[in-house]
């Protein structure tokens, strides 16, 4: 990665070693993978990056397309990506924390993007190349739009106002027993829309067609140890201190790009549609429109 900055920026290792201050040695150490470059240099190295607009986020990605394109596939299995905060210890379970999208699980993307981001303010954070064998998983596959939102509002602990409800009830019984769930993910650029929508500052109508503007990747999340029995690590990559920062700043782009477009629909469907809370009391007094979300 340190030789095709240095290529992009047209520079020799004598000119690069200069600018960074540090020896010709030291960038030919860095290049032949002898040793790595400090957290000072590391530093320098982001910022220089940054003055000149090199997308080390673009070679991060190439690199574990790389490294995705050396894994051979046999029967059902499917390449997905994880990231961890501190790295995976003994073998794969379902217990990341409760409260996220589909509850307590494992949680593999199909795009590294989502998983590079989710992991980039840790410092001992580790990114995995896993695949998954889907043979004999009993899954649930939640298409997006409103009753992937419920979903998320549900295991993200934004209903129990109603619980005890049949329509709460629903929620709970459609991930019961079951081994594998896949769904679209509320990424960086999705988290502001639909966090806004939980709050109570964009209407259903708003948060369904900011879904359709977005092109979301999925998230495959093994809910039963059955589910994470089927995973394997396929390949382990570390993090640079530099890369972390490239990837800060792309997660910071992504939510701005999210914060513009909920701004822009939330204009359009100012007076349409349902807002949670109304949608939470139509629930509890059995109004009809609840009945659009079973």
């Amino acid at each position: 990665m340190i030789k095709e900055i240095r290529l992009q920026l047209q520079m020799s290792q004598e000119e690069f070693a200069k600018k960074l201050k540090v020896s010709f040695g030291t960038v030919n150490r860095w290049e032949n993978g002898h040793v790595l470059p400090n957290r000072l240099a590391q530093s320098k190295l982001y910022e220089l990056c940054k003055e000149k607009d090199i997308s080390v986020y673009q070679m991060i990605l190439k690199r574990i397309a790389r490294e995705a394109s050396k894994i051979k596939l046999e029967g059902n299995r499917v390449l997905l990506y994880h990231g961890s905060k501190s790295g995976i210890k003994g073998a794969i379970e379902p217990k990341s924390r409760a409260r996220c999208d589909f509850g307590k699980g494992f949680y593999m993307g199909t795009e590294p993007g989502q998983a590079l981001t989710l992991i980039c303010d840790y410092e001992k954070s580790k990114f995995y190349i896993v695949s998954l064998d889907m043979n004999g998983l009993d899954t649930l596959d939640i298409s997006v739009g409103m009753d992937w939102a419920m979903m998320i509002a549900f295991h993200r602990g934004k209903m129990e106002s109603v619980k005890g409800t049949s329509f709460y009830e629903n929620y709970r019984e459609k991930t019961k027993q079951k081994d594998l769930i896949i769904g679209n993910i509320a990424s960086d650029r999705m988290f502001y829309v639909i966090d806004n929508f939980f709050l109570g500052n964009i209407t259903d109508k708003a948060l369904t067609s900011s879904l359709s503007a977005l092109q979301l990747g999925k998230q495959y999340v093994a809910v039963s140890q059955k589910g994470c029995g089927a995973v394997e690590i396929e390949c382990e990559i570390e993090l640079s201190h530099m890369e972390r920062q490239f990837l800060k700043d792309e997660a910071e782009q992504n939510r701005v790009k999210g914060i513009s477009l909920a701004n822009e629909i939330c204009k359009n469907y100012r007076r349409e549609g349902l807002f949670f809370d109304e949608i939470l009391e139509n629930i509890k007094t059995g109004g009809r429109e609840w009945m659009d979300y079973n």
